[in-house]
């Protein structure tokens, strides 16, 4: 808390950012180390009751409870179908990983392309597990969701058909570390189903926390510049790389053995020369571990022989595995998208190869009627959405890069840089992220089209966008780049920038709709970033009562309420706002009754022990008059009501100023089932806000001006600091739920 130009100010503090939160998050709060040693120490197989053997695990609609595919299904541990079963035989390798009847080839060719990559493999599947030695029927694997490892716990009750693995299997049949991991991704997202259909960077992501791109590959560019030199260069650098042959009727096989609507993973490059030619081959692998590529370059290709003989040993493997090897023009030509994802410094190491990224990590959410305004730049709600101010300190080096550059890719229809162009530029991938919608598809919900634009603040309005009032002047400025926007968890774009400052304005494509989000920024060299937020403060004439002497009648009507003990209790208050209020009611179109329990919360705040005395009362009311005529002001419709971006204009108009996350709380929690706040909401929540403040720099209140009245019951003195309020689930106490006047609760928001 601090004091200046008259202003209290609160910082909000984060308890999760703590030394005590680096390690991975227990999902569910199970510990691997502590079930396993319980198991053992009591001679049983663990059973994990938050994700039980059982129809609802496997889904809610086709594999649903009563649907053929369900029938049939037994749970049953590696052991009892298979001898000698193994975590993992010998080294994992891609062919570890064969798709079952469940549609998820998007997520089994991400672990395909994981196997290639040891070091990023353990930390999704950390070693030390088996079914020998201390097996006690529980593995476990960690996966990053949403800026943090979570640590998902499982039992290896796997579903099985006629004997066989349902789901995912092992090219060598008595592997399982593969369908255990697929299990952990199920409970991670409630069903097995819920993972029927994705992009495989959702997976990407998930196994390493890195930033996943999409590049768009259009088929109008008979020679794509640079493409070779990106998957070469991205898989030297331990990207994960994998592609799709997009189509618009579900999946199918073509004459030429590949299949469309199907993710495949991208496992190597390589270049041979026939003669004065040079063939740039990629090496490509389906999921099922079966069905290939029979055109040129295919494993019965003659093409093959001319080859020397230790070139073609090294490179071909003729073998069904679901491998093989086909040249660059063909998969241009067959391949609709190339899917790289790279990754975090954490996961590189100190020494990543080809340099590493500076990272900024943002969490947010949309909310209707608050800060979901829509995808179009022009739109009047446009300005609502979340805002982050961008700087861009340093160019990238020269990149003499023989194929082209990377940025000709990205956004489909997004301007890239002009090639030979020499103007310094900033390499920086933002990535948008949908939190927890795939677990919402058994509720008939699905991803939301979302993406983002980027603008460039001129030097000489940087001093506006320091906070969500100058937000008006969005209009003015030029768009330096956009994503495209798709219904799709992730969505990511390389963007080539100049040097200098930006805002990144991520939104849902159609305003109203809501959603939690995660927002990154991955540079190569250094930036700063920062949500364009307020800070949380308020002004000291909002804290003080102006002195306005009581009416005569006024005065003798409490006086009459509250009789011989000359202080008033909650059911008198009320009847006294009732009377005192009338003259107000005459001209609303809606009753402005204050209720019970807000009452309740008004001598929690302002009186004492339950009951308010005369002097209390004349603060109270003094306050009332001014809420009174801030809500008129800023009712401009007459309706009686508030909506959010009104009610936040008059906090700010009342000397409230409040950040994004304190703003949508109190709209949450204060506005009613229609997205409005009437008046004794509104009440309700000056008066809370008048508790926090006075909780927190209660000291300073009691030097004011003349003219006007101290709050009662400051706290001692704090000292000079800083007065915190905790966030999270803790912010729900700063809000009220500690005042038992405060009883409005947070409606159920729209589909979206």
């Amino acid at each position: 808390m601090a004091c200046g130009s008259r202003r209290v100010t609160i910082q909000l503090v984060n308890e999760e950012t703590g030394p005590e939160t680096k390690g991975p998050k227990l999902f569910r709060g199970q510990n691997y180390e502590a079930i396993r040693a319980a198991c053992l120490d009591e001679g049983i197989l663990f059973r994990d009751p938050y994700f039980p053997a059982g129809p609802d695990a496997l889904g809610y609609d086709q594999l649903g409870p009563h649907s053929e595919k369900a029938k049939g299904v037994e749970w049953k541990r590696p052991h009892e179908f298979c001898t000698e079963p193994q975590f993992i035989c010998e080294d994992m390798s891609r062919t570890d990983v064969c798709q079952g009847r469940l549609g998820n080839c998007w997520f089994l060719a991400a672990a395909a392309s994981l196997t290639l990559y040891p070091r990023l493999l353990s930390r999704v599947v950390p070693p030390g597990q088996g079914f020998q030695h201390g097996y006690a029927g529980v593995f476990h694997f960690q996966l990053w969701q949403f800026g943090r490892w979570v640590d998902v716990v499982v039992d290896d009750r796997l579903p099985v058909c006629e004997g066989k693995l349902m789901f995912v299997r092992s090219d060598q049949r008595n592997e399982f570390w593969a369908p255990l991991l697929e299990k952990a991704y199920a409970k991670l997202h409630g069903s097995y189903e819920v993972m029927r259909g994705g992009h495989m960077n959702e997976a990407f992501v998930d196994f390493t926390g890195g930033v996943g791109e999409v590049l768009y590959l259009k088929k109008d560019t008979p020679n794509p510049p640079g493409l070779f030199s990106i998957l070469r260069r991205a898989l030297a650098k331990e990207s994960l790389v994998g592609a799709t042959a997009l189509s618009d009727r579900g999946e199918y096989r073509t004459g030429d053995g590949l299949v469309k609507g199907h993710a495949y993973s991208v496992t190597g490059t390589h270049k041979v020369s026939l003669g004065f030619t040079k063939v740039r081959l990629l090496r490509l692998r389906n999921p099922w571990g079966r069905v290939e590529w029979n055109g040129a370059w295919s494993d019965s290709c003659p093409r093959w022989d001319a080859l020397p003989t230790e070139w073609r040993d090294a490179l071909l493997v003729k073998k069904e595995d679901g491998e093989f090897w086909m040249e660059l023009l063909d998969f241009f030509r067959h391949f609709d998208t190339v899917q790289i994802c790279s990754l975090s410094p954490e996961v590189l190491g100190p020494s990543p190869a080809g340099g590493g990224w500076h990272i900024h990590t943002f969490q947010g959410r949309w909310v209707r009627g608050f800060n979901s305004g829509g995808s179009q730049p022009g739109a009047e709600t446009f300005w609502m959405n979340p805002q982050f101010r961008l700087t861009l300190l340093e160019p990238d080096e020269e990149d003499e890069d023989e194929d082209g550059s990377l940025g000709c890719w990205g956004a489909a229809g997004a301007g890239g840089p002009v090639r030979g162009a020499r103007t310094p530029k900033c390499t920086v991938l933002l990535s948008l992220i949908q939190r927890n919608q795939r677990r919402l598809r058994a509720q008939g919900l699905k991803y939301l089209t979302v993406g983002f634009h980027v603008f460039q603040i001129p030097e000489e309005q940087l001093g506006l966008w320091d906070s969500p009032r100058s937000r008006a002047h969005l209009s003015g400025l030029l768009r330096a780049d956009r994503s495209p926007f798709c219904a799709r968890r992730d969505v990511s774009r390389r963007c080539r920038l100049r040097p200098g400052h930006y805002l990144v304005v991520p939104s849902a494509a159609r305003a109203g709709d809501e959603a939690d989000f995660t927002l990154r920024v991955f540079s190569e060299r250094r930036h700063t970033a920062m949500e364009v937020d307020d800070v949380i403060s308020a002004d000291l004439h909002a804290l003080m009562v102006p002195y306005i002497p009581l009416e005569l009648e006024l005065q003798q009507l409490f006086q009459e309420l509250a009789g011989e003990e000359e202080e008033l209790g909650a059911p008198q208050l009320q009847i006294l706002l009732s009377i005192a209020l009338e003259p107000a009611r005459a001209h609303a179109q809606t009753p402005r009754e204050i209720g019970l329990r807000t009452c309740e919360q008004l001598l929690q705040c302002f009186g004492h022990g339950g009951s308010l005395d005369l002097y209390h009362f004349q603060q109270l009311w003094g306050h009332l008059l001014e809420w009174q005529a801030t809500f008129d002001k800023f009712d401009e419709d007459a309706s009686g009501t508030m909506n959010s971006y009104e009610l936040r204009l008059a906090l700010n108009a009342a000397g409230f100023h409040l950040n994004n996350q304190l703003t949508q709380a109190l709209t949450s929690r204060y506005r009613d089932s229609r997205l409005r706040v009437d008046f004794e909401r509104f009440v309700s929540c000056m008066a809370q806000l008048i508790c926090i403040f006075l909780d927190a720099g209660g000291h300073l209140l009691l030097d004011l001006s003349p003219g006007s009245l101290p709050l009662p019951h400051p706290s001692p003195d704090r000292g000079e600091g800083a007065a915190a309020l905790t966030v999270d689930g803790r912010l729900s106490t700063a809000l009220g739920a500690s005042l038992p006047g405060a009883d409005f609760r947070p409606h159920p928001s729209p589909a979206g």
